[in-house]
């Protein structure tokens, strides 16, 4: 896995299974970002003495949404056994949701789609529209789910199978944490073309055309790049840049499209046509 590259936990008929090896890795730098308090010293205490006082890296705070319970008791279960995981809280509905994250103050959220009163695309829309929202996984039964595509474009992270094997599950819980996405752009792509009449409104082409206007040339570039499922790093040895210049460039672009993730940069890209013949 290479830096910039998104762990793929989302199966789409024809893949193989894409089963995470860098575990400790996700998990460092999800634990990074989350915070870590650095130790009260004094200039006149040694290096060693500075090791040796840093305190523990905080885990990574879960929710879990499902109205299912032995859905809900089985994540609890299989993701208690992470050191660096802990799960802060359940619900069963997703209007639920917003007052157990201003309470709990999780970093993911594991989200169904299909609950009672609301369901978990309502909950995903409202809840990444909150200043510092968590990150959200959708938990889903069918990979070639109009919701799914929905809640991608409402701004999950990406979307897990239920009888994802828990490593993975675990795996991407730490991905997202790292800021990465759970799904990569290519295998998003696959699965816009497996979902048939996922938007009926005339004009989306015409609105994200006119969107991607607010780029400049090489962000463009970059942009349908990411589209194409390239890292970092790709996208560096195609466009001859460092991949410092290239994460720059898609940080502006996330910016200046008002985006959560590289995810939907690919939908974006996709939705104007620039991805159109694209394998």
């Amino acid at each position: 896995m290479t830096a910039g590259e998104p762990f793929q936990c989302g199966r789409v008929p024809g893949e193989r299974d894409v089963v995470a090896t860098e575990f400790s890795t996700a998990g460092t730098l999800a634990a990074r970002r989350i915070g870590r308090r650095d130790a009260d010293v004094t200039q006149t205490r040694s290096a060693a003495d500075d090791l040796v006082n840093v305190e523990p890296m905080n885990p990574i705070r879960v929710l879990l949404v499902d109205d299912d319970p032995l859905v809900r008791a089985g994540l609890s279960f299989m993701m208690g056994g992470a050191d660096d995981i802990e799960i802060v809280g359940e619900a069963a509905d997703g209007s639920h949701v917003a007052p157990l994250i201003a309470e709990l103050r999780p970093h993911v959220v594991l989200m169904d789609i299909r609950m009672p009163t609301m369901d978990g695309l309502a909950a995903t829309e409202a809840l990444r529209k909150r200043p510092d929202a968590p990150e959200v996984i959708v938990l889903t039964t069918f990979h070639a789910d109009e919701q799914v595509l929905r809640a991608l474009r409402a701004g999950a992270a990406g979307f897990v199978l239920k009888d994802t094997p828990p490593a993975e599950i675990v795996a991407a819980v730490r991905a997202v944490a790292a800021g990465e996405p759970v799904l990569s752009p290519t295998v998003t792509q696959q699965l816009i073309t497996q979902v048939t009449g996922v938007d009926p409104q005339q004009g989306r082409r015409e609105r994200a055309l006119e969107r991607l206007t607010l780029l400049g040339e090489r962000e463009r570039e970059v942009a349908v790049a990411v589209g194409r499922g390239a890292s970092n790093a790709d996208i560096a040895a195609e466009l001859y840049l460092s991949v410092a210049t290239v994460k720059a460039h898609v940080s502006r672009v996330l910016t200046k499209l008002d985006l959560n993730n590289r995810v939907q940069i690919a939908l974006l890209a996709h939705d104007a046509g620039l991805l159109d013949g694209v394998e």
